[in-house]
This record gives structure tokens, C-alpha cells and sequence, in this order.
């Protein structure tokens, strides 16, 4: 008889593969069985026994194969990312850090467990604390609330709701004990949190097969065919080294998603810009050129045409350009900060330059907002300011104090082991999309693991998380240096400590007008750290707070009917008097802006010639939106 472990080579041996369903589905019901409703489970029929089998040996196929190819092969960017080396300091930081060997906090620890779960079993009829029912009490609440939790089936069997209760109580503590600490510097402070919440976020009984009710009723339902398909998703992320969040061919560029009209009119091998088709007879003016971060693509302003920023600014009479910028490649491993900023004072004079006019109003989003007040300063520094009319910035942060979640990954180690992940001059941006999806783990990580990989759910079609997924490469030299000189560092708020092209700059120095915008729940621009660009400048500004984050509280469009904005008519000078004196308006924050833009300078122009891409006598490159975008 053949080894029940391995598939028989023959499989026309019909007694072989019926003696090997019968052992290999009798293991997986066993493996179950305390989990079903009675203490005595009934046999599998036949057919449902054949069933487990099959899904037994396709899982155990697919790990073969998988082993077999993965032989030899480089190592995957999934498998560096989770090197435990590269993990087990932290850990071993962390764990020193908080007081979970002191005998004191164990005993805490221990009576707050039996407190809790004497209340927890007392809902069921069991222990001292005992309803006397033995189903669980209809008025008898359990103590701690998680919406990973609210599932019914969480609360319907004492095992499940004396697991996650216990959890959540181990996570209160834990949370409790890293903002504790006491003796530590700020940074190392955080850090801890930080670390804190990724253990916590890990550890929750809802990402483990065996304790979620929910993936084991799956799982017996399917006879392990759940398993399989998430199997199926886990090898293929492996595969391509990052973590799938929606269907990988529902969207299509310039098909469904970054499809509105325009050229792409000037190219660099760092940037392409893309120069959209008019949609109203007259313009402003003044055109609009946005810089948004190479850190993801630009599209974020245009997923569909009901989100599209892009789309809504032309509406509203704009000549908008958009810069494209061009993923990472050994190409651009000398490629540092000062490119970036020079390369916006280019597109700055090739947009004056194409269209005639003097002046731009231009818009920077999270770093490129960051590098857009550089080159602000510089244009300031060298007589040149009066190129650009007014500068937007989109969550942009230049002092770096207070910079949010990101900052635990700012220190000497860390941007050691940073280093250590790049090849030939730049950082495979699924590794920064790791990192992002870690400051929301709960929601970016674990919910899909439950999802994709026990459930064997199908991917859904969502543009969000198809952006979020596109990830860009960065150049390793300009990253290290970002994080050195910015984050850690602090140097753009210290007059004349960096220098853009042999130029000292000074943010003090710049007096165009700045509209300001922070989201009220951005954790990785936190809006008190987005604040202190007023403190900084000598020209007028308009500081304005939305609701919701980094990137919903920019995408947020006057015809969805969502969240709010904050403004304040006086003059505070920290971001707590201006929400004391703030008053509140419910919609999109898009109109308010749009006013102002419109107050600058409201000259207006008939959209021909140049203002309409393509034309006849205009030569462009190709249509929006663009090779550079698409590249990977």
C-alpha cells in the first residue's frame, strides 16, 4: 500500500486512493470534531470522505509543486520581509521594554483573567457567577466590544467567547503597559506602541484557523475546499512577493480607472507630464500643475470619474497638468532629492513655457508637497517666486518633529535594514507598501488574511486597493537621505541646513500663497504636524482641517455627500486654537478651494491652441495616461 502521505504514482489503483480518502478524512474530521454541535460526531458518507481527501491531496500537491519551484530561486521579497532575523530584536526590544516579567504584573495579570473569565463562563451557566442557563444570557453582555469580533458565532459557544474576550483583555494590558514606559526617549516611546499594536493586531484568535468559528464552520461546510482557494491566494501573493486586496484583473489603466481625456505633452526618464483636454470653452488663465508623491501613482487623483480630482478640476475651468513620475530602476540608482526638486521647477517652466503665461498655481501631495515647499524656497532664494501664483499642499508635512506612526521606523536600524533590502539602486516599492499596510494592519493585512487566505473568499473588485496595491519603486539613495535628513533628522525647517542644487533654502523665505490641507484622522501626516507649515511662512496662507484621513480626506468629491471641513476666521497660531475657534461645514472642502483659486486670479481665456492637447500644430507623445504609469 502506498505512503497515505504522499499520492499514489498510479492512480488507477482504485483500493489505494479509496484507502487513502478513508485515512485522510477520517484525520481531518478528528482534527474538527470537538468543534461540531454534538459530543458524538456520526461518520462522513462516502461522498463527503472522498471530498475531504481531495481537498486534502490538492493542498498537499500544491505545497509540493510550490517547494519544488521556489528551489534555487531567489529569495522572495515576502520571505525577506518576514526574515525572523530581521524581526527578532524588535521583538527582544520590545519585550524588555515592558514589565511582563515582573512578578507584580503577572499576578495583575492573572486576577484580571479570572475576574474576566468568571464573568465570561457565568453567561453560559457555568462557575460560581453562573446565569443558570445553558445558553448563553440574552441580557448579559460580554465585557469587551471589537468589531473583528461581532460575528454572532464569536459569542455563541463558551470556548470562542472565552477565547477572544481573553485576547482583548491581553491587548488592553499590553497597550497600556507600551504607553507606560517611562525612561525612554519620545522616539523609542513610540516605537514601542508601534511594536505593541503589530503583536497585538498579529496575535488576534480571528488569524488563526483553529480559533476563528467562522473559518471552521467555512471549512466544514466546503470539506476543506476554503483551504484550498486560500492556499491558491497565499502561494500567488507569495509568488509576486505582496499581498493581494482586490482582483488583480478588474481594472485595466485608461480603461476604467485614469481614464480622463489628455496627452502626455513633455518626457524626462524621471517624469512624464500629462496635459488634460479642456471640458468648458473658456479656462482660467492660470493653469494648474499637481505634483503627487512617487511613492504611489498619480492616479489616486483619478480612480473613476465620479472620485476624480483630476476630472472635477478641469470641469471647474482649469488647464491641468499632472506630473507622471517613472518607478525606480537601476537607471536612477544616483538619482537623490535635489532631482526631484529640480525636476518640479522644470515642469514649473515647460507648462509657462507651452502655454505663454508667467505664472502657475500648482498643487503637492504628501512628499511631493514637502519637495514642492523646497522648491518653493528655492525659487524664493534665487529671485524667482513670482513663477508660481499659488502652492496647494495635500497632507504635506516639512517639519518632521511629530511626523505620525512612520517615524518608528525612522532610527539608525531601521534605515540600516532598509539599505539592506535595496538592489541596484533603488527600494522594490513592496516594501514601502508593507510598511503602509503595517500602520493599518488590522484592515490592510489581517482582515484579508482572513478573508483571502482561511475563508478562500473571492477578491473583490475595489479601485482603492487596486491603487494601493500598485506599488512604485524608489531610488534607494534619495530614500536613505529623506529619512536621514527629514524625518530623522529634521533639517528643512533649519534655515539654510539642506541645499537644492548648491543653493541654501530657508521655508522662511517663501511668500506665495499656500492653501494648507490636513485630514483630522491622517495618521502618516498627522495634522498637528501638517500645522506647523504656517509657522514657517511669511506669505498668506489658509489652513484648512478634513474630515478623515491621508487619502479620503483628499479624494473626497462634492457629489459623494461625505464627511466635513474646518475653518477658522481668526488668527490662531497652534492647531489647538484653531479647532477651538473653527467652524464646521459638511461636504467636500473641493468648493473651498476652488473659491480660492478663483480669488487669485480669476482672468479667463478661451480654451484653444495648446490649452487643448493634441491639436492640430501640436505634437505630443501619446495619449493619457501615459507609459510611465504602467511600467512595474
Amino acid at each position: 500500500m502506498a505512503d497515505a502521505a504522499t499520492p499514489p504514482d498510479n492512480l488507477a489503483d482504485t483500493a489505494v486512493i479509496e484507502d487513502l480518502m478513508r485515512q485522510q478524512g477520517e484525520a481531518v474530521q478528528a482534527l474538527f470534531a470537538p468543534f461540531l454541535p454534538t459530543a458524538s460526531t456520526p461518520p462522513l458518507d462516502p461522498a463527503a470522505m472522498q471530498h475531504w481527501a481531495m481537498s486534502a491531496a490538492k493542498l498537499q500537491k500544491m505545497w509540493l509543486d510550490f517547494g519544488a519551484e521556489q528551489a534555487g530561486q531567489v529569495e522572495p521579497v515576502m520571505a525577506r520581509m518576514a526574515d525572523p532575523a530581521r524581526w527578532t530584536s524588535m521583538f527582544n526590544d520590545w519585550y524588555a521594554a515592558l514589565p511582563l516579567s515582573q512578578a507584580e504584573t503577572q499576578a495583575k495579570l492573572w486576577e484580571d483573567g479570572l475576574e474576566l473569565w468568571t464573568k465570561v463562563l457565568g453567561r453560559y451557566g457555568i462557575g460560581p457567577a453562573a446565569s443558570g442557563a445553558a445558553t448563553p444570557a440574552e441580557d448579559a453582555q460580554l465585557p469587551r466590544n471589537d468589531r473583528r469580533f461581532a460575528d454572532p458565532r464569536w459569542a455563541d459557544q463558551p470556548w470562542f467567547a472565552l477565547l477572544h474576550q481573553t485576547y482583548l483583555l491581553l491587548s488592553e494590558k499590553l497597550t497600556a503597559m507600551a504607553a507606560d514606559v517611562k525612561g525612554l526617549p519620545p522616539e523609542r516611546q513610540q516605537q514601542i506602541q508601534f511594536f505593541t499594536k503589530i503583536v497585538v493586531d498579529a496575535l488576534s484568535p480571528a488569524n488563526f484557523p483553529m480559533t476563528n468559528p467562522i473559518v471552521i464552520e467555512r471549512t466544514l461546510e466546503t470539506h476543506g475546499e476554503n483551504l484550498v482557494k486560500g492556499a491558491e491566494h497565499l502561494l500567488a501573493d507569495i509568488r509576486k512577493g505582496q499581498l493581494t486586496h482586490t482582483d488583480p484583473e478588474a481594472f485595466e489603466l485608461g480603461r476604467n480607472i485614469a481614464i480622463t481625456p489628455g496627452k502626455v505633452v513633455h518626457e524626462t526618464p524621471l517624469y512624464q507630464l500629462i496635459q488634460y483636454s479642456p471640458a468648458t470653452e473658456d479656462v482660467l488663465a492660470v493653469p494648474l500643475l499637481i505634483f503627487p508623491p512617487w511613492i504611489n501613482r498619480f492616479y489616486i487623483l483619478d480612480l473613476n470619474p465620479k472620485k476624480s480630482f483630476i476630472r472635477w478640476a478641469v470641469e471647474q475651468g482649469l488647464t491641468v497638468f499632472v506630473v507622471s513620475w517613472k518607478s525606480a530602476d537601476a537607471s536612477m540608482a544616483e538619482v537623490v532629492w535635489d532631482d526631484y526638486v529640480m525636476a518640479q521647477v522644470e515642469a514649473i517652466d515647460v507648462v509657462r513655457e507651452r502655454l505663454g503665461v508667467p505664472q502657475v498655481h500648482t498643487i503637492g501631495y504628501c512628499v511631493a508637497g514637502t519637495t514642492l515647499a523646497a522648491t518653493l524656497a528655492l525659487l524664493a532664494r534665487r529671485g524667482a517666486a513670482d513663477k508660481v501664483r499659488s502652492a496647494t499642499f495635500f497632507t504635506a508635512q516639512v517639519d518632521f518633529e511629530k511626523a505620525g506612526d512612520l517615524k518608528s521606523f525612522i532610527d539608525d536600524k531601521q534605515i540600516k535594514m532598509l539599505e539592506s533590502l535595496a538592489t541596484d539602486g533603488y527600494l522594490d516599492g513592496r516594501y514601502m507598501a508593507a510598511t503602509f499596510n503595517l500602520l493599518r494592519g488590522t484592515d490592510l493585512i489581517w482582515n484579508y488574511v482572513v478573508s483571502n487566505y482561511l475563508l478562500g473568499e473571492d477578491y473583490p473588485a475595489f479601485d482603492l486597493l487596486h491603487w494601493n496595491g500598485d506599488t512604485t519603486n524608489l531610488p534607494a539613495k534619495w530614500h536613505k537621505a529623506y529619512l536621514e535628513d527629514l524625518y530623522r533628522d529634521n533639517r528643512l525647517v533649519m534655515p539654510d541646513s539642506l541645499e537644492i542644487d548648491g543653493t541654501p533654502i530657508d521655508l522662511r523665505l517663501i511668500e506665495t500663497p499656500c492653501y494648507i490641507q490636513a485630514g483630522r484622522e491622517d495618521h502618516i501626516a498627522p495634522p498637528e504636524s501638517v500645522w506647523k507649515l504656517t509657522r514657517l511662512l511669511s506669505g498668506p496662507w489658509r489652513f484648512l482641517l478634513a474630515g478623515s484621513g491621508h487619502i479620503a480626506g483628499v479624494v473626497n468629491p462634492p457629489d459623494a455627500g461625505k464627511y466635513q471641513y474646518w475653518l477658522s476666521d481668526g488668527e490662531p497660531t497652534t492647531l489647538a486654537e484653531f479647532i477651538a475657534d473653527a467652524r464646521e461645514t459638511k461636504g467636500s472642502w473641493w468648493p473651498d478651494w476652488i473659491e480660492w483659486i478663483r480669488a487669485s486670479d480669476a482672468a479667463m481665456v478661451p480654451a484653444k491652441g495648446k490649452r487643448a492637447p493634441g491639436g492640430r500644430g501640436d505634437k505630443v507623445i501619446e495619449d493619457a495616461p501615459g507609459r510611465y504609469v504602467k511600467a512595474r
